[in-house]
């Protein structure tokens, strides 16, 4: 059974273009446009790993579902799927001049499995893919 990816990106032709990747190389997929609907469709699509945008709906967006995703809450809606895998992918360092990295004491972010800056390298996002969800 293929592996499902979920997108969730304002971007709807980088959506479009890593859909088609990632379908191309034996993953299913789903995507949403901000991280409002994300959310919404990681409870209905139960993924196996999330590509996340940051800046979305707000400049903080991608971080907040993340941190709603991981909330360890045992009232946490998301519960059920708090350990699923993330992928942020994002164009904030660029915006922002912010640098974000997964080293801790360099504005780690916890609970995120991957951070990949855009535009993003093709096999270095299959890579990362197919480690994190087979």
């Amino acid at each position: 059974m293929a592996k499902k990816i979920l997108i969730v990106d304002d971007d709807r032709d980088l959506v479009e273009s890593l859909s088609q990747v990632l379908r191309a190389n034996g993953y299913e997929t789903a995507s949403a446009g901000s991280a409002a609907e994300g959310l919404r469709e990681l409870l209905a699509v139960r993924p196996d790993l999330v590509i996340l945008d940051v800046m979305m709906e707000t400049d903080t967006a991608g971080f907040e579902a993340a941190g709603q995703i991981r909330s360890p809450r045992p009232t946490s809606r998301y519960r059920d799927v708090r350990a699923v895998p993330i992928i942020i992918l994002t164009a904030i360092g660029q915006v922002t001049n912010s640098r974000f990295s997964l080293d801790p004491g360099d504005n780690f972010l916890p609970g995120i499995e991957e951070f990949l800056t855009k535009p993003v390298d093709l096999d270095e996002l299959l890579a990362k893919v197919k480690a994190l969800a087979g």
